[in-house]
């Protein structure tokens, strides 16, 4: 995880606006919101990295209720296209969703299912995982 969070730092980019990073009290508010918990590897990427920005790629936000990555919407949005009620987004990219279950897991729901992204990878154990492999691949 730390070796994940000193290279998206490392990384990231210098934008007029920088991205706030949300404290515990926020989160409590977004699970109360969404009404489910957040995996703990997810609560520590938005405590630590989610003011990172970062090439094409948006990941979910928790500081600005009006960043259009704020993760409530996010969710609402996603659920309201049909991504299963107990995953959260991650990720949007085109009519898909990278998100993660309640055990921490990253998967890629296309829009119909869960299944392969656009690369050809089908899960990642963590949000860490998925930020190495494709955040800062992609990038």
């Amino acid at each position: 995880m730390e070796d994940v969070i000193d290279m998206l730092r490392e990384r990231n980019e210098t934008i007029p606006v920088p991205l706030e990073l949300p404290d515990d009290d926020l989160l409590i508010e977004i699970e109360e919101q969404l009404l489910m918990s957040l995996p703990d590897d997810f609560r520590d990427y938005l405590l630590e990295v989610s003011d990172v920005v970062l090439g094409s790629l948006e990941p979910v936000t928790a500081a600005d209720p009006r960043s259009h990555t704020f993760l409530p919407e996010v969710a609402a949005q996603a659920w309201n296209d049909g991504m299963p009620r107990y995953l959260l987004p991650v990720c949007q990219l085109g009519n898909g969703y990278y998100c993660t279950n309640d055990e921490g897991e990253v998967r890629f729901w296309n829009g119909n299912k869960l299944g392969k992204d656009p690369q050809g990878n089908k899960s990642w154990p963590s949000i860490w995982h998925w930020a190495r492999d494709v955040w800062l691949e992609e990038s």
